[in-house]
């Protein structure tokens, strides 16, 4: 993809909007607040010719990063982008744990709580919602990530 701006112009955009850090620092427990003062919207690392950033939230994070790379071709620049989660493991426990829990709670109604049909019912139709609505939201996120690195980076899509 090609974006509006020149060589130069992308990296003082990148210099200007990603506070500096490593993303397996970010999405842990060690990095509890941004760094005070003007929050940057992106955390990431970046070099020359390519960058891997995240959003810059301790209250939204997400678990998914824009990783690439870019280079002057012809006085155009080229980037060259995808949207990944940053760990499978990450993503595996996000989409699926919940339905584990599902599967569990409903082998331990099975089997130890005969009566319990009604309650049965209302916590399974609970942890459906919760888990549509878990990876409605973690697409969300992704879809946000992505638009704002567009629209910051001025790229034509």
């Amino acid at each position: 993809m090609e974006s509006k701006l020149s060589l130069a112009e992308f990296r003082t955009r990148l210099q200007n909007n990603t506070e500096i850090g490593s993303l397996k620092v970010n999405l842990s427990l060690f990095r509890i607040f941004p760094r005070f003062g003007g929050i940057k919207p992106f955390y990431g690392l970046f070099d020359e010719k390519s960058f891997r950033l995240t959003i810059n939230s301790r209250t939204s994070p997400t678990y998914f990063i824009i990783r690439g790379n870019y280079k002057n071709i012809n006085n155009r620049l080229n980037i060259n982008y995808i949207v990944e989660p940053n760990s499978k493991f990450q993503l595996l426990w996000t989409r699926f744990s919940p339905v584990f829990f599902l599967i569990a709670l409903n082998v331990f109604f099975l089997f130890f709580g005969r009566g319990l049909r009604r309650a049965t019912t209302i916590v399974s139709l609970f942890l459906l919602i919760i888990i549509f609505y878990s990876r409605w939201k973690e697409e969300r996120k992704r879809k946000k990530l992505e638009r704002k690195f567009i629209r910051i980076f001025e790229i034509k899509i």
